[in-house]
């Protein structure tokens, strides 16, 4: 009867241990010259993962690939357009929840650098923003203009609930969290950096804050009395230099972003680096006892409609790839590349006696999956849905609609022959007259204009516009609405009395499929395709889009990006817990060819691939 009542006894006492030792409460400062965990010095060795780029079910297979590479620490952007898509509505729930992603990473012995700002750059849409922002047209997003800051400061108390009580001093693994990012290179408002601050406390972020700039632009970007760290710059010298004149003559040594590959945009070669030589880098670095975080570790895949764009006023607009491999150590599906070997071998060497990296694990499975019949098609144009009629062409903002397409149409009375002019059109156009397309209109070309010719009255005008991605970088942040944003004119004179037709195509339903010869489906217009496959086992795979034009895929209901035949991306990654075993569904939206009657996927990748246009 004792050793009965003693059993849960033990049980209890073994729960609340175990509870107290989760709940342990760090400290984490800044020593002069290195980072001080309970007083120790912390070198941090951290590699950029986001967790909506990754699937949430690969998490952290992701993070035991990090520690065998020898990271310690993650560092992580997040993004405000992804966990606040309507104002006031916020979701932090599958792969938006970035708390989970924080635990996950405790769990597996990371410690990570939160990167909250509501700015992140990241090569995504906005650079982080809600595109509703803009449908103040008055509004000035990064700054001190008070609807934005109000929006801003409702957002990072909702966040500030999440990952408060995830912070080092809390007992959680976030060591600290930056304010803003990147700002010096944007503007120097000094008020503002301190607004963010105090925005910050104000959520509960009561732990270690900091910094982080290229280093030309650290003089404007930094807040006085916080650590600056640095962006693209990896010499030890000139890092201890720089971050000794901006903060009091003294450490730790942080490089926030080194750079161990490069992001790819559209039309453009694909992007890398040399995997001896960055390794060559990245002992150095830590022999000289500076801290780092490598952007990115593992890029992943920006899903949906949430690619960026770069543009500055002395280079054109340029949108970016679905693909975010980013040539990182870990391939955009998770799988370790030569690179991540050589930095393993680095990592290694500068551990203590008696340490050791665990076994790195096995890469995932691939398949191919051959000729997948496409059997239904939805000529887009037959499925128009409600109109929208105004005077004016309206933007997608003052359509309410954030991403996808906007098919805009007018009515030509007369016969006319001439200069047909979009301005401020944004981003892709193609045009039809009387239901034929006569042109394309690419902003990366900067192309708003073509001569077009109806020879009978009452010809129907018709400009299909694709918002390709809002700018993310740069002086014309704040300029980012979309759709046609100014006028159309025909030899000089405004057309009038538009009807405009929205797909934000944030899901497929509602969508009418003719059962019937996709080649004869749609011969002269933009299409949806859908095929169903059964499998037997699943796998990574890879959706070869040789022979498609330029569009989107849905897989079982999910939005597995873009893809657009000048490359260098040629293939879709499809991970293998997105696939099911027995029937699936494939739906391809395709704005440029048509007749599509299969489609393949590959066991690799192609992501090297650029076709002149």
């Amino acid at each position: 009867m004792k050793k009965l009542t003693f059993l849960p006894l033990l049980l209890a006492v073994l729960f609340i241990n175990v509870c107290s030792a989760q709940k342990i409460k760090h400290t984490f400062t800044l020593g002069d010259s290195a980072f001080l965990l309970d007083g120790k010095p912390l070198q941090i060795i951290s590699g950029e993962m986001h967790c909506t780029r990754i699937p949430r079910e690969y998490w952290r297979a992701r993070m035991k690939m990090a520690k065998a590479m020898g990271l310690n620490t993650i560092g992580t952007y997040v993004f405000w357009n992804a966990q606040e898509p309507e104002p006031g509505k916020f979701d932090f729930s599958g792969n938006n929840d970035i708390a989970e992603f924080i635990r996950i990473a405790k769990e597996e012995g990371l410690w990570v650098v939160l990167r909250p700002s509501p700015y992140v750059c990241a090569e995504w849409e906005f650079g982080g923003y809600p595109w509703w922002l803009l449908k103040d047209k008055n509004m000035k997003v990064r700054s001190q203009d008070p609807n934005f800051l109000k929006a801003y400061r409702e957002y990072i108390i909702q966040l500030g609930k999440q990952i408060a009580p995830l912070l080092v001093t809390h007992g959680g693994n976030v060591l600290m969290v930056q304010i803003e990012n990147e700002y010096g290179s944007y503007s120097n408002d000094k008020v503002y950096l301190d607004i963010n601050r105090k925005i910050f406390r104000e959520a509960g972020l009561d732990g270690l804050l900091f910094t982080c700039d290229g280093p030309g632009e650290m003089a404007d970007g930094y807040l006085p009395g916080y650590l600056p760290a640095v962006n693209g710059l990896d010499d030890p010298k000139q890092v201890k230099q720089l971050i000794n004149k901006y903060h009091d003559g003294k450490g730790p040594y942080y490089i926030s972003e080194w750079y161990p590959g490069w992001f790819d945009s559209w039309g453009k070669e694909h992007q890398g680096s040399v995997a001896d030589s960055d390794a060559k880098k990245l002992d150095e670095v830590l022999s000289a006892g500076l801290s780092i975080n490598m952007y990115m570790f593992h890029g992943g895949t920006t899903r949906g409609f949430m690619n960026g764009a770069n543009m500055s006023r002395n280079d054109p607009y340029s949108p970016q790839t679905s693909s975010y491999d980013y040539d990182a150590p870990l391939n955009e599906s998770g799988n370790p590349t030569a690179k991540f070997y050589k930095f393993r071998a680095v990592i290694e060497k500068h551990l203590s006696a008696g340490e050791h990296l665990p076994p790195v694990p096995d890469t995932a499975k691939t398949i191919a999956i051959k000729n997948i019949d496409l059997k239904e098609s939805a000529p887009l144009f037959a499925n128009l849905g409600s109109p929208v009629m105004s005077l004016h062409p309206m933007s997608f903002e003052d359509l309410n609609q954030g991403y996808g397409f906007v098919l805009y149409t007018t009515t030509l009375q007369n016969t006319v022959k001439g200069l047909l002019k979009i301005s401020e059109m944004r981003d892709y156009a193609t045009v039809y007259l009387n239901g034929k397309r006569i042109s394309i209109l690419d902003r990366r070309l900067k192309q708003d204009s073509l001569q077009i010719e109806a020879d009978k009255p009452n010809s129907v005008l018709g400009i299909l516009v694709e918002n390709n991605g809002r700018i993310n970088y740069g002086p014309y942040l704040p300029d980012n609405r979309q759709g046609i944003t100014d006028k159309v004119t025909l030899n000089g004179a405004e057309l009038t009395g538009w009807i405009m037709f929205k797909f934000p195509f944030n899901n497929l339903s509602g969508i009418k499929f003719n059962k019937v010869n996709p080649a004869t489906a749609a011969p002269n217009g933009p299409a949806i395709y859908k095929g169903t496959f059964k499998l037997t086992a699943t796998g990574d795979t890879y959706l070869d889009m040789h022979g498609f034009g330029k569009g989107f895929v849905f897989l079982n209901g999910s939005n597995l990006g873009k893809y657009w035949y000048i490359g260098p991306q040629q293939t879709l990654y499809i991970p293998a817990g997105w696939l099911n075993k027995g029937k699936n569904e494939i739906e391809i939206f395709d704005e440029l060819n048509n007749g599509h009657q299969h489609i393949s996927a590959l066991d690799h990748p192609v992501l090297n691939e650029v076709v002149k246009e």
